[in-house]
Formats: C-alpha cells, structure tokens, sequence
C-alpha cells in the first residue's frame, strides 16, 4: 500500500522534525524526561520513530523514497571521514585483541546459529522443507552472506545457490526486520554497558582511556566556529565524499572485469561499489588523521558526522516494516533462533574472556549490519568509538563468503 507521503521533500521534513524532537525532549531538564530517557534511549528512538511511521501509521515508506540511498551514499561517507579526523590511533592500539576475539565469535555464532535454527523449526514445522522443493537452505545462505558480511556477499550467494527470486525476497525480509531488531537491542544494551560490564566482570579501562583522550584532545582545540570553518570542514567531507565516489567509479568496474576470478577466491565483495565507497572514505579519513586538518575536530567535526549518522538511523528505520514480521513467521522463526545463537555465543565468549560489552555489540553489528550501521552502534557509546566499528565492518566484508558457504553447506546437511 502507497503511503500517505511520498515526496522527499516532505518525508524529509518529518524525519528531521522527528530527530529534534528526540533530541530536545532528551535535553530537557525534566523528570519525567530524565526518567524516559533512562530507560529507553535517544538513539534507540531516532531509529523505531520513523518504523512506526512507517507501519502502523503508514505516513512514510522506504520503498517509495530515495532518502536512504542519499544518506548511506552521500551523508554516511561524510561521517565517516568526520568521525575519522581525530581518530587516536594508539589509542585504538591499546584495546587490545578482545575486540578481534568478538568479531570472529560473532562470526561463528552466525555461521552454526543458521543450521541450528533451520534444525529446531524443522522439527516443529517440518513443512517449512516440503514447501520449499528448491531447498530453504539456498535462501537462508543468502541471510549468512548479508550477516557476515553485507549487500555484495548476500548477491554473491544467491548467484552460487541459484536462488529464486520470490524466495529471496523473502530472505530479504527476514534479513531485514530481524537485523534491524537486533540492532534496537545493541542501542538500548549501549545505555546501561555499565551494567553488563559488570556481569559481565570486564574491564573496559582501555575504552574509557580512549574516549578520555578524544575528549581532552577536543577540548583543547575547541572554539566558536566561524562561517569560514564551516565551509571549510563541509569542503573536506564532501570534497572526500566526491573523492570515494570518483574512486569506486574507478575500481568497481576493473574488479568486475575480473569477476570470475575473484569468484573463485570467494572475494566478491571486492566488486561491489559500496564496499569500495566506505573504505576510500575510511582511509581518507584516516590519512587526514595524521595532517593539521585533524583540528577541524575543534569546530565540530564529529559533531557533524553524528548528525549525518542519526539522519542515516532514521532512514534506515523507515524502512522496517513491522508487519511483515507477522507475515512470515515460520521464517521469522527461523531468524529469531538463528540470532538467539548468534547472541548467546557472544555473551559466552564475552564471560570466558571478560570482553566489554562495547567489543560484544561492535563485533555483532559489524557482521549482522556492515559499514551502515556498525558505526552508528559504536557511536551510541560514543562518537569518538565510530571508527573501531568501520574497520570491523571492513574486516566482515572480506570474510563474508567464506563464512557464508560453510554455513550454507551445514544448513543443507541440516535440511536433509
């Protein structure tokens, strides 16, 4: 069904009216603010606001606009140039090995949760295997390819399995809503990681030292920004933006003129013009971490790229529609398990090696979501953390097919 808006222009304007007043409710010094807020933070709203938007009050809908393509395209790559400005790179050193230990649990946890998940519904809803003569296994190999790795590798998957199209439609859908839901939980898990560090026994000094050090770094080049230091940091976002594109433009194609070969090595990520789009804008970035540009951090550069990045949540929560969870529930099972495994070897890892809960939510968002949205869940500890979660999603693209293949072969095995 057609939603009552669907003019940008217009949608636009009710997600940014929505985000102000997220942010100025959250800023009020109010008690029952103040209480609300505890309990269900700003962020976690910037993203299920516009769902509900979406479905049930049916005013905005993403498949009829092109805001996310704009913000994951345009304003994602901004912020993360900005975010990456002031990065402190010994900083990120010291964090240690716990945050590559969660990566690859998170890994895991995908890769064995898919047969698991396939075997346990089966046994309830044994027709789940009889209505799908194709194998629901080929699909859900698609699932695996988008949750270790992204976009590139779920394609990658659906050309190595043949899978049809309605049937991936639906995986889509799964794909979707329940990483989506997921990820609502890691931004709510962000506002109280002081608990579940402490349940968890973990030490998470090596975060906070970091954050410490941006923090201070910040405050001491901070100033009044003037026209001119707005243009100039809007100048080197976009002019990077504008850099990444160029490039993408450049190396996609050459990657594509070797597509097969690159099949054969399992990296077809490598094709895929976004993944060429973040990493450029990761590694400009980066680059301009090192030069006297990174002062721009003193007239609000990460400040910047956070308001990109909530503009980003928005458009991704629109989305979501959560009605068609209800449509596809045998399916929906399917994925909710699968997660469930997924979850609980994270939170086992994370107990044996009394890893934060930041490595646990970064780790599994850097999988299950990729470079959209792995920033967006480090920044809800803080904008400084961003681009710990670039560099994972990064490291997720690489590995997506492999882990997606032997997942898919224990999912047949487990499909009979």
């Amino acid at each position: 069904m057609e939603p009552v808006f669907t003019n940008d222009a217009i949608v636009l304007g009710l997600l940014m009216v929505t985000l102000a007043i997220i942010f100025y409710t959250s800023s009020l010094d109010n008690p029952f603010w103040k209480t609300f807020y505890r309990f269900v933070p700003a962020l976690l709203l910037c993203y299920f606001l516009p769902a509900l938007l979406h479905w049930p009050l049916g005013l905005i809908s993403g498949d009829h606009s092109r805001l996310y393509f704009v913000a994951s395209r345009y304003l994602l790559p901004a912020s993360l140039i900005l975010l990456c400005l002031s990065i402190d790179f010994k900083g990120l050193i010291n964090l240690g090995p716990k945050a590559l230990i969660m990566f690859f649990a998170a890994t895991l946890g995908i890769i064995i949760g898919g047969p698991i998940a396939l075997l346990l519904v089966s046994t309830v809803a044994p027709n789940i295997i009889a209505d799908n003569p194709d194998g629901i296994w080929r699909g859900l190999a698609t699932v695996a390819g988008s949750w270790i790795g992204g976009g590139a590798n779920q394609t990658a998957m659906k050309e190595i399995y043949q899978v049809n199209d309605n049937l991936f439609a639906s995986m889509l859908v799964v794909d979707v809503v329940v990483a989506n839901i997921w990820m609502g939980f890691l931004l709510y898990g962000a506002n109280i990681s002081e608990k579940i560090d402490a349940w968890l026994q973990a030490d998470s000094s090596a975060i906070e030292d970091l954050k410490e050090r941006i923090k201070n770094y910040r405050a001491s080049i901070e100033k009044v920004p003037t026209t001119t230091d707005i243009f100039v940091l809007m100048g080197v976002a976009f002019g990077g933006v504008a850099l990444s594109h160029w490039a993408s433009d450049l190396i996609s194609p050459y990657m594509s003129d070797h597509k097969e070969t690159l099949a054969a090595w399992r990296l077809n990520s490598l094709t895929s013009g976004f993944f060429w789009l973040v990493v450029v804008a990761t590694t400009f970035g980066l680059f301009l971490s090192f030069t006297k540009l990174r002062r721009l951090e003193g007239v609000g550069a990460s400040r910047w790229g956070s308001v990109f990045i909530y503009i980003l949540v928005a458009t991704i929560g629109m989305q979501m529609n959560l009605r068609e969870v209800f449509d596809n529930l045998d399916l929906f099972a399917i994925g909710i398990i699968w997660m469930l495994v997924h979850v609980t070897i994270l939170l086992v890892v994370a107990k044996l090696i009394k890893a934060p809960f930041f490595f646990v939510a970064v780790g599994s968002q850097a999988n299950v979501g990729g470079a959209a949205s792995a920033p967006i869940v480090a920044s809800a500890f803080s904008p400084s953390l961003a681009p710990v979660g670039v560099l994972m999603a990064v490291l997720g693209y690489a590995l997506g097919t492999y882990g997606a293949i032997i997942c898919a072969q224990l999912m047949q095995a487990a499909a009979g």
